[in-house]
């Protein structure tokens, strides 16, 4: 692995040159956004391709971009390639003849992430670096539509942490900047106000300082209404819920750090009652909770252990946890999804290879809006 920094073709001063041919060998998954059109009302200047390419050329002449570090210079501009790749699998056309690409952000997070967690290029990043990347995928239009949101505020404090929003209004700039259309002005308009926002709440260039990880938990997960109100912390213990890809190293993580605390473990409530995975699992979540409850009532911590590579499967689980009054610590074990793979060929069942790939197209490893303490490990 290499730090984002460090590819070659990232223009640096004095001349600031976009090497748009090198990105293009870097980068071929780009060649397929040519073949997607954009609405000419939204995105007179063509396809998804050239607005890529002239987003990026407004990205790099921005003052604000390279006043930033090295690092901060390269997340962005690899967002920027990035932040229209989900428009292939989602673009269609309304009955009134507008292109449209619902839901591309949410889409395109999903799709950078597989790409820089494998080869795409040419490499595997750094877990936090990745990461960093996706959400401003996710995020670029955020400032943009912001002001339609119905709780502004949840939405914007809540994204500060899992992304730095001055990044994602420098990225959102560039966005509006790299296009025609007759609006241009009433864009760069809202962003502006975006940053005037966030700047006053203490959320631009840092994440919202909440008085507490429980008020953080209590308010992202929507059980307090106030983000700066510091509810008594009555919580108890730790209950560790494990994330990650199966070979990625979970159980060895587990016997390393947590010794003799109890287990709940899918895989060996599935091997206790011979329940195969590709069966229902049904069951086996239904004896887990059972087990689960048990150790909460009689507030004993323990650990579950599960691929839980989903905020959907996580969520239950936490809120179950939260509900006995629990502190709350998950546990995301990474690793460049290669490794993945050959662990788990090395495994005594190893699970089927195109089941893990398929988990990792999938996967939304945790983040601070879920838990009272979130960790990714990389092993």
């Amino acid at each position: 692995m290499v730090a984002l920094q460090e590819l070659s073709w990232l223009p640096k001063p004095p001349t600031w040159q976009l090497d748009w041919p090198t990105i293009m060998a870097c980068c071929p998954w780009l060649a397929e956004l040519a073949a997607t059109p954009q609405d000419p009302q939204y995105h007179a200047e063509g396809d998804v391709l050239i607005h890529t390419r002239m987003v990026a050329e407004a990205l790099i002449g921005l003052p604000d971009w390279r006043a930033l570090p090295a690092a901060g210079r390269a997340k962005l501009l690899l967002a920027a390639l990035f932040h229209d790749i989900g428009k292939p699998a989602t673009t269609q056309v309304a009955p009134d003849g507008h292109i449209l690409a619902p839901s591309h952000a949410r889409v395109g997070a999903a799709m950078t992430r597989l790409h820089l967690w494998t080869t795409g290029l040419g490499m595997s990043l750094p877990f936090q670096e990745r990461e960093q990347v996706v959400q401003l995928v996710r995020l670029h239009g955020l400032p943009i539509w912001f002001l339609d949101n119905p709780d502004l505020e949840w939405a914007l404090l809540s994204a500060s942490l899992v992304a730095r929003l001055e990044y994602v209004a420098l990225l959102a700039e560039a966005d509006a900047r790299g296009r025609i259309c007759h609006d241009q002005a009433e864009l760069l308009a809202r962003i502006d106000l975006f940053r005037s926002w966030c700047a006053e709440h203490t959320c631009l260039e840092q994440r919202f300082a909440f008085p507490s990880d429980h008020s953080r938990v209590q308010y992202c997960r929507r059980r307090q209404s106030d983000p700066r109100y510091a509810p008594y912390d009555d919580t108890w213990g730790d209950i560790t819920i494990l994330a990650g890809l199966p070979g990625a190293g979970k159980d060895r993580w587990l016997n390393s750090q947590l010794g003799a605390q109890p287990v709940i473990a899918l895989d060996a409530i599935r091997a206790e009652h011979a329940i195969d995975p590709e069966e229902s699992q049904g069951p086996v979540i239904q004896i887990a909770k059972q087990r689960a409850r048990e150790f909460l009532r009689r507030k004993q911590a323990f650990t579950w252990n599960a691929t839980n590579l989903t905020r959907r499967l996580r969520d239950p689980l936490v809120d179950l946890c939260l509900d006995y009054g629990a502190r709350v610590r998950i546990v995301y074990i990474d690793a460049a999804l290669e490794t993945t793979l050959a662990r788990n060929q090395q495994r005594s069942a190893p699970v089927p290879e195109q089941v893990i790939r398929r988990l990792a197209a999938k996967a939304e490893p945790p983040d601070l809006r879920e838990a009272h303490v979130v960790e990714w490990v990389e092993t």
